[in-house]
């Protein structure tokens, strides 16, 4: 091994170690910011990793992806009048070398009332490729909604019903997070992991589409005016 090379390993073993260190030092901290966050607002908190997440909550495809599953990170309890579960989230892709570990956040918000399937996110550069072979989303009367989100759901009338005019211009003006209703659940999440702030930002727009459902629509859900 020539001078270079010798220089080269115990660099190469103290970045390695910093890098280790750092980690440790910001899971922590990331860990007792989110603790502070869920004490505050009454939550219960629990850092352990839960690796049968995905499996309670299969209808969801974000927490399907990849292998080497689980959720950590939980603040669990009652938030201005309903049920959430924040969270943390990992997967990982490929294997050996070619392995990649992917983390984001996301909260699962139960609605008070049942709700039928419904996906409302960014579209993307795919989308529009898609829509241009006829694989199109829904589209609004708000041209401007149409070309910013992709909408899908199985019941387009329901789609409809929950984007109307107000919810529309709400999520135009609202902080951008995709969310998915499912029967019984609302999953808003994030291709990152949230701050606190964003957490409440995240929650704030599920709310803002949650409380401006008509009440033919709640009505119609079985909800008592």
């Amino acid at each position: 091994m020539d001078g270079m090379g010798a220089c080269f390993v115990p660099l190469f073993i103290a970045f390695v170690a910093v890098m280790i260190v750092y980690s440790i030092f910001a899971s922590h901290k990331r860990r007792k910011e989110l603790a502070d966050w869920a004490r505050a607002r009454g939550l219960a908190f629990n850092p352990a990793k839960d690796r049968r997440f995905d499996d309670r909550y299969p209808e969801f495809k974000c927490l399907r992806r990849g292998h080497s599953r689980y959720a950590y990170n939980c603040a669990i309890g009652d938030y201005r009048g309903r049920r959430i579960r924040a969270f943390d989230y990992h997967y990982a892709t490929g294997s050996g070398k070619n392995r990649s570990d992917h983390y984001f956040s996301g909260v699962l918000i139960e609605p008070r009332l049942p709700l039928k399937p419904l996906v409302v996110r960014n579209e993307g550069v795919f989308d529009k490729l898609k829509g241009a072979f006829g694989f199109d989303d829904i589209d609004f009367e708000s041209a401007e909604f149409s070309r910013q989100f992709y909408v899908s759901s199985p019941d387009r009338r329901w789609a409809y019903d929950v984007l109307h005019a107000r919810v529309m211009e709400y999520l135009l003006s609202a902080p951008r997070y995709p969310f998915q209703f499912d029967h019984n659940l609302v999953m808003v999440w994030h291709s990152k992991r949230m701050s606190p702030v964003e957490f409440e930002q995240a929650i704030a727009l599920v709310e803002g589409v949650l409380d401006q459902l008509p009440d033919y629509v709640k009505q119609q859900q079985g909800i008592s005016l």
